[in-house]
Order: C-alpha cells, then structure tokens, then sequence
C-alpha cells in the first residue's frame, strides 16, 4: 500500500505541474492530494513538499484551516472566466457553453466559500 500511495503522490505531483500551463485545470488539489499520500507513505516527501517556499503555504492553509487565500481565489474566478469568454469567442455551441459556465459556476462558489485567512489570523 506504501508503494501505492508513493506513486499516487508522484502522479499527483505531475498533474499539478502540468496544471500549472493549463487552463481550467486547478494545481493545489493535485498538491493536496500528493501531501495526503506522502504523509502515509514518505515523511520526508510529506515534509519537503509541505515545507515548500511555494507549494507549501496553500497546502499548509487548506490542511490546518480549510483555508483558501484571496490569491488563489481571485485566480480562480479569473481562470473560469477567461476559460469561458475564449469559448464563446470561439463560437462553442450554446449547450457547451452552459455546461461549461455550470461546471465554473459549482467550483467558483466552492473556492469562494472557503475562508479566504485562517481563523486564528481573521
């Protein structure tokens, strides 16, 4: 099972890298769920990626608060709703555009109902 969840976090790990130059395609989840499989099979994979000076803050935000910041959010509307003006401007059919905006409308309202700071700091 060790072995397992190692290759799940490294997998995840690269969806994440990969989500980094696509759009639409969140990156933290991927992180979060690599930081989950590391700490039940590396510690010291848990702990770099963690520890990281730029994947480690949201990581650490979500495990220890349920936390979103203000950052990822603004970036997260802004993701959807440039995803969605690039396919109307390509002229994607009406049905795809809905299902597109319904998708984006699902997780925007996710991410925005997070806590933006942890508590301890509101």
């Amino acid at each position: 099972m060790r072995y397992l969840l190692m290759a799940l976090g490294w997998l995840a790990i690269a969806l994440g890298m990969v989500a980094l130059v696509l759009p639409l395609v969140p990156t933290v989840p991927f992180l979060i769920l690599a930081a989950m499989c590391f700490a039940k099979s590396s510690p010291r994979v848990h702990d770099w990626l963690v520890e990281h000076k730029r994947f480690g803050p949201p990581i650490r935000d979500w495990r220890d608060h349920g936390a979103v910041g203000r950052g990822l959010k603004l970036s997260t509307v802004g993701g959807f709703a440039a995803a969605l003006a690039f396919s109307a401007a390509m002229g994607l059919g009406a049905w795809m555009l809905a299902a597109q905006a319904a998708f984006a409308a699902a997780a925007v309202s996710y991410v925005l109902t997070r806590p933006a700071v942890p508590r301890a700091a509101a």
